[in-house]
This record gives structure tokens, sequence and C-alpha cells, in this order.
């Protein structure tokens, strides 16, 4: 559906959505809210946000169920232009909020099942799923989803996270939160030697643990090794491992990879980790230089929060993936008139003596 085509927005409802950001609509940056896929039939929105708001499978601080709703609102402007992208990027791609997951409290195989149907509505249809979590055991069924459309062996998976979540179990549990990389792996939807984890640290997991990861031919770099080598450097070989024979990759961002000195709303916070930088810098990379065709953004716990500061950089974690989507879609359209039709009115009237 073309813009001319979709239904108008009401005067009232536009001028919420005009309006700062403490008012009208809480979707994800006030995008429009569809609920059922014969609307993204008609939409054929760019990227779907997806809230998946499951916590019931943690093994410590619990509280992520609220974070979909916490990260949509976190934000206190419009995402006019971004400063060194140059890119306008809702004017470049259409960007829609598809709701949450229904998840039953204390169901974890049916809630799961759930979020894998949600995802594989958006990700079937060829628009990208950005899913914002719930704890981090919802990627088995989102990646699941995505891996489900693809070539068998095709999907990569790049993982952000202070724990590399490959038990057998947690508790008992086998839908913990400590266990959806292993249940991606054996499953066959992600292969092993093309399941990369950036940020490791701390004091789990224990030894046979990482010998069925080393069994399983994953990679993984520790926290120490990019202090000593440069996030950069490592970012790039990690994209280099994810796409040794993979042609897409699917990018899974635990916000305890970041230090919780910056990041204090989480369930399993672990000293030593990224800056905020640092991290949105990764997601960038990734996203520009290769072919990623769905992210989630898991493990912030409102309740233990300051600030709002988790909530939003996990906000700007999913700002930075549609920016840089948009910078590609930007660059595939090509003309010089396409790239300034998609420019602020402040970007395109300036003098270019100011620059």
């Amino acid at each position: 559906m073309d813009a001319t085509d979709r239904p108008p927005i009401p005067p009232n409802l536009q001028a919420q959505i005009n309006g700062p950001s403490y008012l009208g609509p809480a979707t994800f940056m006030k995008v429009p809210s569809l609920s059922e896929p014969d609307e993204l039939e008609r939409w054929k929105p760019d990227v779907a946000i997806i809230g998946a708001p499951w916590d019931d499978s943690v093994a410590y601080r619990p509280g992520a169920r609220f974070g979909p709703r916490a990260v949509r609102v976190a934000n206190y402007s419009a995402p006019m232009w971004h400063l060194d992208l140059e890119v306008a990027p809702f004017e470049v791609l259409s960007v829609v909020d598809y709701g949450d997951a229904a998840c039953l409290p204390g169901l974890a195989q049916e809630s799961h099942e759930i979020i894998r149907q949600r995802v594989h509505e958006v990700a079937s249809r060829g628009i990208f799923p950005i899913v914002i979590g719930g704890d981090h055991s919802i990627t088995y069924p989102a990646a699941t989803a995505v891996s489900s459309t693809l070539p068998s062996g095709s999907l990569g998976l790049v993982h952000f996270d202070a724990h590399a979540d490959t038990a057998p179990e947690i508790y008992g549990n086998l839908l913990s939160h400590g266990t959806p990389m292993r249940m991606l792996i054996e499953s066959g939807a992600v292969p092993g030697r093309n399941f990369v984890q950036i940020g490791l640290r701390g004091y789990w997991p224990p030894p046979e643990i990482l010998g069925w990861m080393r069994d399983q031919q994953m990679r993984w770099h520790l926290m120490s090794e990019l202090r000593s080598r440069g996030v950069r450097e490592v970012i790039d070989q990690s994209i280099a491992e994810a796409l040794d024979g993979p042609t897409q990759i699917y990018l899974s961002v635990d916000i305890d990879v970041v230090d919780p000195g910056f990041a204090p709303g989480t369930g399993t916070p672990e000293p030593g980790g990224f800056t905020p930088g640092e991290l949105l810098d990764a997601i960038r990379a990734i996203v520009l230089q290769t072919d990623v065709v769905a992210m989630d953004v898991v493990e912030v716990s409102p309740p233990y929060d300051h600030a709002e500061v988790t909530a939003q950089l996990a906000n700007r974690c999913v700002l930075e993936a549609i920016s840089a989507l948009a910078v590609k879609r930007r660059n595939e359209m090509g003309s010089s008139e396409d790239v300034a039709s998609v420019r602020t009115p402040r970007e395109t009237d300036r003098d270019p003596g100011d620059a």
C-alpha cells in the first residue's frame, strides 16, 4: 500500500503524534498501530515492532515483561535526523508497531508458540521484525520463526550478552532464559559454527557447558578480548564468523551486555561491560555491513531501572538498527533527488555556507 492509499490520520490523533513525546499513542515512536495479518498485507511496511512481554523464564530478577511498554515510550523526541548517518529514518522506511504477542502468564510453551507465530506473521511477508522483550528465552521462538522463512543453514546469529545462555536447563526449566541459544542450535534453526557471542564475562558458564559450545563450533568473544583488541576489530571478525556460510544475520541484544553502571534495569547485571556508545556503534556497523533480517532487544526490567536510562538505551538500540536500514534503503534508491526527498526541512533548507 502506498502512503497515499493508507487511511488518513484523524486531525486530533495527528496533533497528538506531532505533540510532545509524553502525549499521544504509546506505540514505538508513535508509529501506526497494526494488530492483524491482513493489515500487514495492506500496509506492506518495511519494519514491524513486536512486543514479547514474557519473563516467567528468569532465574533471578523478574520484570522484563514490562520491557516492551517501557522501551516503546522511552524517548523525548521524534527521530527526525540521525546526525552521524545523515538520514531521516522514518521518512525513508515505513515502520509500524504490530503490538504484543499475547503471552499467557505462567505458560512458557504456549507463550513461546504465540511469540513464534507473531514473528512469523511478520518475517514470512518479507517485513523486518524487531522484537522487544521480555527475557532472553523469547529469542528461541523469534529466531526460529525467522529461520523457518529462509533456506536451511542460511541464518547466522550475532548475540550480544554478558552470558552465553547455552545451558541444557536451569533448575529443571528447558525454556529458561539461560537455554535459548542451545535450543536454537540443537533444533537446527542456526548452525553452531555461525553462532557468534560478543561481550561474555563474569562467572558463567562452567567448563562443561563451554565444552558443549566448542563441540558445536560456536565462536565467542569475551569482554576482555574486546578491551585488548578493540571493539571494532572484534565486531568485524564476528561478522565474518557469522557469515561463514550463511547469507543473513539475526541480531540479538541482551541489554546486560552493557555495564550495569549505564544499564541497571536488567535481571542479571554483570559489571565490566560495554559502554552505551560502543554498543550503538556495533549495532550500526553490523546492520550497515550485513544483511540483517531480524533483531531483538531483551532483558530490560523497568522495576530495576533508574530514570529510564536502560529503557532509553534499548530504545536507541532499536533506532540505531532502523537508521542503518534506512541508509541502506536510501543508497538503493540511488539518485540525488531520492536522497533529498528524505531529508528534514532543516537539512534541505540549510545554507551550504553553514556547513
